[in-house]
């Protein structure tokens, strides 16, 4: 580790916060429905829409009706992604002549994109035409995003609200999240890695002569716009198979800080939006903390282990000062390769600037339990913000516990049926990842994907299912998962991730609504110091840690002790 890396490192943080703050301010007024800089431009075409939609933007929705309108809104998009992925070959824009792709990925993929997972079992660059990557993966990832914002938005009013019946309307919460939050953001960045070197054209390859004087076939495409949309909306997918590694998806330092920047702003920014909301600005501070804090200390451990390096370069004869650069790139180092790798999934992004799989076994633990904590650190756009509020719900009733009186947050009681609805929500992901994994680790055909043995094998089992079930997306790249099996059964995990875990939280927002919101009293618990702070990492360190350590002990803590012991398999 290096002080140079620490500051590039701290820079970014540091920027980050900056610029969140004022998107934050700005995203409140769009979600309060006040006017706004760019209601001028945007409100005319806001307006048409719900015209053309049918939508009257001034009535409100129940929990269920607005659910109900999310899940039929994500359904009409799977359909419509599925189709375009089978009918690939027919449609325009496909100058390399590429075919449909087969059911079962065409099912995966429709899957992992309508879900904000964006796993890939295909190489982008040799399966996806031009069409199906504008038409179909990007519009997908503005969409998937603009859910999770809206859905955020929407236990907020939960908390917000005293007494009320509805808790917004999903259409108006994801068009005002596509026009005034996505659209404007990524139009900006996208020019700015174009003038960086990023390729945006309708060209599906160009020719070039290499030294020795081969013709060489390399592809390019509509980069640009699909990157600052994946990573603005925390998708991840990448439109070349080794993603942000790649040089044409991530061609400079500048770029890769960018693309981190891109990654994190929105999530940190809604959290700033939560305060301005509910009018405490001290309780987004508390849940930024704890967000902050657990996500600092991935980084510093993955930067350590990775600087570390492995007794195998000692034992090939190398100098272990330059720790393991496998799988990563030189132009960004330990430092930026470990930062993306800790933001990526602390995050549900799931992009890569670096091959997780190389990693020493402690820097590939770092990821997995960053996944398997919830993906909440700080979280994809908006499913961070509702998944720590599901988290603090749960540490307020253990703190009532502790106290002995009815628990309480941001003004409401939190009962029997918050509670229970909360803790189904959490048990999603172990259910469908250590369920799935055994599963897998049993079968002769699941087993034969998985490109190593040992500890590292079963832990490329626990980290597919852990980042398609918390919808992060990210792989250790040793797994062949374009097979029946694994594009089937992550499908599977990737649609209960997502809807399994919502519907339980927009019943919590329903509930919330409903009730009288209370003046703190001198009993009250306050959520908003470092107490509580303490408190909430507690209750994720637990939930997110004791749930899995079984596994971690079989996957990477047993690879760990045998690298040590200078064994491998």
């Amino acid at each position: 580790m290096t002080s140079n890396g620490w500051l590039q490192i701290a820079l970014l943080f540091a920027v980050v916060i900056l610029t969140a703050i004022p998107i934050g301010r700005f995203m409140a007024r769009v979600y309060a429905g006040e006017r706004t800089v760019l209601s001028p431009i945007l409100g005319p075409v806001e307006r048409g829409l719900y015209r053309l939609a049918g939508v009257d933007p001034g009535r409100d929705q129940g929990w269920v009706a607005y659910t109900l309108s999310m899940l039929a809104f994500n359904a009409a998009g799977f359909l419509l992604l599925f189709g375009i992925l089978r009918l690939q070959g027919l449609l325009p824009l496909n100058p390399q002549g590429f075919a449909g792709v087969s059911a079962d990925l065409a099912f995966n993929t429709a899957v992992s994109f309508v879900t904000n997972t964006n796993w890939q079992s295909y190489v982008g660059e040799a399966t996806m035409s031009n069409f199906s990557q504008m038409s179909g993966l990007a519009v997908q990832n503005f969409l998937s995003a603009a859910t999770g914002l809206a859905l955020a938005i929407a236990l907020v009013r939960g908390f917000a609200r005293s007494g009320a019946n509805g808790v917004g309307n999903f259409f108006v919460d994801a068009t005002r999240s596509t026009l005034y939050i996505l659209l404007p953001l990524c139009f900006i960045t996208a020019i700015a890695l174009v003038a960086m070197g990023m390729p945006q054209t309708l060209d599906g390859s160009v020719a070039a002569t290499t030294l020795d004087g081969a013709q060489q076939t390399i592809s390019i495409g509509p980069v640009a716009s699909q990157v600052a949309i994946k990573q603005l909306g925390t998708n991840g997918g990448g439109f070349f198979n080794a993603n942000a590694a790649h040089p044409f998806e991530n061609p400079t330092a500048l770029a890769n800080m960018l693309q981190v920047w891109q990654m994190l702003v929105i999530s940190v920014a809604v959290v700033f939006a939560f305060g301005q909301l509910i009018g405490d600005k001290r309780q987004a501070y508390a849940i930024l903390a704890a967000m902050m804090i657990l996500l600092v200390v991935g980084v510093a451990v993955a930067y350590w282990a990775e600087a570390a390096g492995t007794p195998t370069l000692l034992q090939a004869g190398l100098d272990p000062s330059g720790g393991n650069m496998e799988g990563k790139e030189v132009r960004f180092g330990l430092a930026l390769s470990a930062l993306w790798a800790a933001v990526t999934t602390g995050l549900s992004c799931g992009a890569v600037n670096a091959m997780h799989g190389s990693f020493t076994p402690i820097g590939g633990l770092v990821p997995l339990v960053l996944i398997k904590l919830g993906e909440i650190l700080p979280g994809g756009v908006g499913s961070g913000l509702y998944g720590m509020l599901v988290m603090a719900i749960i540490a307020v009733f253990v703190a009532g516990l502790m106290v002995g009186r009815t628990p309480e947050y941001l003004g409401k009681k939190i009962e029997a049926k918050e509670v229970k609805m909360a803790v189904l929500a959490t048990l999603v992901l172990p259910i469908f990842v250590l369920g799935f994994s055994s599963i897998a680790a049993v079968l002769p055909g699941p087993l034969a994907a998985i490109g190593n043995g040992g500890p590292h094998g079963l832990t490329e089992i626990l980290y597919a299912y852990a980042s398609g079930t918390g919808n992060n997306g990210s792989a250790f790249a040793s797994l062949s998962a374009n097979t029946p099996w694994w594009n089937t059964t992550l499908g599977i995990a990737m649609l209960a991730g997502r809807f399994a875990y919502i519907i339980p939280m927009m019943a919590i927002a329903g509930s919330l609504a409903a009730k009288t919101r209370l003046t703190a009293s001198t009993g009250t618990f306050p959520t908003h110091g470092p107490l509580f702070v303490g408190l909430l990492i507690g209750v994720i360190v637990i939930l997110g840690g004791l749930q899995f350590f079984p596994a971690f002990a079989l996957g990477p803590i047993a690879e760990q002790v045998q690298m040590l012991a200078g064994k491998t398999f």
